[in-house]
């Protein structure tokens, strides 16, 4: 079982450099070119598509034995009792995030800049009812949120805020607490956190060219690939991690991998990469603490084991092929 799990450590680790730098618009002045969906659908992309595929279903039989590790069950059981803080996490962070934004003159992410004094009122309004220890407050900051978070998708577009769809979970956490809905809070966040990473990572297969200016801008090591090759693997990386915090599978072992690596990133990126992934930090700081606790992922709707293994297969694929398909026909 260490040994399994060495593997898929080394592996994220070994492609980390482009893996965290999910939003290339940050970092290029490249104009987006679209390649053909021909050269996307690539023998390596079709078959990197079905080893991932048959590697996830066999990972999902493995999870069980991760808690026989010795240290990892009394690891577990002290995350557990820092459950009851997750929410206080989430509120004072997304303040703390917030923060930087605004002294960054930017809202939610480094390309939306702030351009009118009101923007500027609303941003430290967050931050201020944030702050306040009341759940109205708290409600009435989540909801300013929205209400900001509309406004830039007006001029932006909903397919480039779809980047930033965990923005939405986070409100939807902050406005159920105390509430009947909360306990649906925190499931939500892991779905929107991770179909968001999926969403990105299809950038890169969509628009190649963006990510291979940054790696010769910004001498990201490939690692004896071709940046071509090393574009694709990294972005099937990036996608498998988002989709395990979707199906539920290692939840807690992928946000400290994905955390070391936004810390990592910083040394190449700097303090754009600090304000624009801040948020992601204190929202993989709660899956660290949280786990699949209050989740019932969907592979367990299956029983038996083969079901179990076929259905993360063909699953897998599906999502796989939908989010291409839909990001391509917008893009």
């Amino acid at each position: 079982m260490k040994k399994y799990g060495s593997i898929l450590l080394l592996g994220l680790f070994c492609f980390s450099p482009i893996i965290v730098n999910a939003h290339v618009k940050w970092f290029t002045e490249m104009e987006p070119v679209k390649v053909s969906i021909e050269q996307i659908l690539s023998t390596e992309f079709i078959m990197l598509s079905l080893l991932i595929a048959l590697f996830l279903a066999l990972l999902s039989q493995f999870i069980p034995q991760l808690m026989k590790i010795p240290g990892v069950a009394k690891i577990d059981m002290k995350l557990d009792g820092y459950r009851k803080y997750s929410r206080y996490i989430l509120q004072y962070g997304t303040a703390s995030a917030f923060i930087l934004q605004v002294v960054n003159r930017t809202m939610f992410a480094p390309e939306f800049t702030i351009h009118n004094s009101w923007e500027t009122v609303v941003m430290w309004a967050i931050i201020i009812l944030l702050l306040i220890p009341h759940h109205v407050a708290t409600k009435i900051a989540s909801v300013l949120m929205l209400g900001l978070f509309l406004y830039i998708w007006s001029y932006s577009g909903w397919f480039h805020m779809l980047d930033y769809g965990f923005y939405l979970a986070i409100i939807g956490v902050l406005l159920v607490g105390r509430t009947k809905l909360e306990t649906a809070g925190f499931p939500f966040l892991y779905l929107g956190t991770g179909l968001s990473l999926c969403w990105v990572a299809v950038e890169k297969w969509v628009y190649p060219g963006m990510t291979i200016d940054i790696i010769q801008r910004h001498g990201v090591p490939t690692f004896g690939f071709s940046p071509e090759l090393f574009i694709v693997l990294s972005a099937f990386i990036e996608f498998v991690v988002g989709y395990l915090l979707v199906v539920g599978i290692l939840n807690r072992l992928l946000a400290v991998v994905v955390t070391v690596l936004f810390i990592l990133t910083t040394t190449i990126f700097g303090y754009t990469e600090v304000v624009g992934h801040g948020m992601i930090h204190i929202v993989l700081l709660i899956f660290i603490i949280e786990g699949i606790s209050f989740y019932h992922p969907p592979v367990k709707m299956h029983k038996n084991r083969l079901d179990q293994m076929i259905f993360v297969f063909l699953n897998f694929l599906f999502v796989l092929s939908t989010f291409l398909l839909i990001y391509y026909r917008f893009a």
